[in-house]
């Protein structure tokens, strides 16, 4: 039988650093590069995170330095 659908296209895996939550039952987890903390809190639960090591599709960013952003409105 033919069919239309078009064959997704595999992404390339890497190994990512992350950070994950300490806390037990807390599925929260975010990619080193994209934080902008040196040691990042939890967005779920505001415990605090460890490093670790994920297989991620890899993902760009264009932006090298987020921890050296600026957080917040200058008023």
């Amino acid at each position: 039988m033919y069919s239309r659908k078009k064959s997704l296209e595999e992404m390339p895996l890497e190994n990512v650093t992350v950070w994950s939550c300490e806390k037990e039952g807390c599925k929260g987890w975010m990619r080193d590069n994209f934080a902008f903390d040196h040691v990042p809190t939890c967005h779920l639960c505001q415990s605090t995170m460890v490093r670790s090591v994920k297989l991620l599709p890899l993902v760009n960013n264009t932006n090298t330095d987020q921890k050296a952003l600026k957080k917040g409105v200058q008023i």
